[in-house]
């Protein structure tokens, strides 16, 4: 049995954590520089907010209606992220974080241990809420893909109220009736519409279709998803992922970029950034893409894409950084307004099978390695290149942010006796 941990429109309520006033208003999230609404909870839903449109749009009936808009707290999220995983890995031997506000558990070998899983479900809730203030809902089946279709009970289906543990198969064929086939784990948009044409319009349909037929016409994938919908272990979490081939960070900056000392501190960032991915899962780069555009909403369209060969391969922040500031010193022109910028690490390869040659002049790598770990111990930026600049005029525009409560001493929120 496995069991699904999903956290209750994530973003809003870690915004509610320290501001209990908002727990019963309407609340949206924003994308970078405030543009998009990426989060909405069922309060803002229900008086008409959609999701991914533009904030402009919609911030008219924000106000009307009373919704609370809010820039994207990242560090706050992923603060809390952290201390909600660490509650819910207490409540079975095996855990697998699967996304920010997901996890998911594995009862194999002791779930004749727990006498019932739906009040052992109902005790991580429980937990987590006494713990973080996070609302949960959580959902339990015999394969992943059932996990998933019970928690979409939990949290949408009447009477479930939090908890779904799929016990039977009657129930499992009730559930997956009132489930869209483009709402089961692994079916985007495109698939369902080719489903929807073999008339197969829920889950329920879809695990009815013949996992050879979903194999030849679709993939194996798909044929995967109909066997674990009739309760066919097919999947597993990667307990070792694969590596990326290719590393990027890119990011719209909050003000236009008209300086040549500006753009090289923008691309020097996400150098930087693209460098420590890279150490992460430990991956050099032999080729970096360096590029820079304004908006395609502007006039002309204007910018540079170039890509630099390095004669070894590296991770050190420092080599990326020098690479990108030369790009940028070589390719900057005074009459574009740059709007959206980024660093791409392509051609990796693993730093545990480098092969070195006579005439390689190595750098050590403990600088990176202290540099790593200060900000993984102290937070983000905690110690950075000058040449990422200090004011950075040109970051990341979050007029709406609220406190960085758990991760910024000057945000700890003050106890009154």
């Amino acid at each position: 049995m496995y069991a699904l941990v999903d956290a209750n429109s994530f973003y809003c309520s870690a915004e509610q954590v320290f501001r209990p006033e908002w727990r019963n208003r309407p609340i949206v999230v924003l994308s970078n520089n405030d543009g998009c609404i990426v989060a909405a909870n069922r309060l803002a839903k229900d008086v008409g907010i959609k999701k991914f449109g533009p904030y402009f749009e919609a911030k008219k009936l924000c106000e009307q209606k009373g919704v609370i808009a809010l820039s994207s707290n990242y560090e706050l999220y992923g603060s809390l992220s952290s201390a909600m995983m660490e509650v819910i890995g207490r409540f079975a031997p095996e855990q697998h974080i699967y996304s920010i506000d997901e996890s998911f558990l594995s009862f194999k070998n002791c779930y004749p241990a727990i006498p019932c899983l739906i009040q052992h479900a109902a005790k991580i809730r429980r937990a987590v809420w006494k713990e973080t203030r996070l609302p949960v809902c959580v959902g339990i089946g015999d394969t992943l893909t059932l996990a998933k279709v019970a928690n979409h009970a939990a949290k949408k289906v009447e009477g479930y109220n939090g908890v779904c543990a799929i016990h039977s198969d009657e129930q499992r064929s009730a559930i997956l009736k009132s489930l869209k086939t483009s709402d089961v784990w692994g079916v985007g948009g495109r698939i369902s519409k080719r489903l929807s044409i073999m008339n197969i319009h829920n889950a329920y349909a879809l695990s009815k279709l013949k996992p050879g037929i979903a194999r030849q016409q679709f993939s194996i994938e798909l044929e995967r998803t109909v066997r674990e919908l009739n309760g066919e272990v097919c999947k597993t979490w990667d307990e070792a992922r694969a590596d990326k081939k290719q590393i990027f960070s890119t990011r719209s900056v909050g003000n236009r970029i008209c300086d040549l000392t500006s753009l090289s501190q923008a691309l020097s960032k996400h150098a930087a950034i693209a460098g420590a991915k890279a150490r992460t899962q430990g991956s050099l780069c032999k080729s970096m893409m360096v590029f820079a555009t304004n908006s395609p909403f502007d006039e002309r369209p204007g910018g540079f894409k170039y890509i630099h060969h390095f004669a070894y391969p590296t991770n050190d922040s420092c080599e990326l950084i020098e690479a990108a500031t030369h790009a940028a010193l070589a390719r900057f022109r005074p009459d574009v307004r740059y709007y959206k910028i980024g660093i791409g690490l392509i051609n990796l390869s693993r730093e545990a099978n480098l092969q070195r040659d006579l005439f390689e002049v190595t750098k050590s790598p403990e600088v990176m390695n202290v540099l790593d770990s200060i900000n993984a111990k102290y937070g983000t930026d905690s110690m950075f290149i000058a040449a990422q600049g200090i004011s950075q005029q040109w970051s990341m525009r979050r007029e709406l942010l609220t406190p960085q409560y758990t991760s910024c001493w000057k945000d700890i929120p003050s106890i009154k006796c």
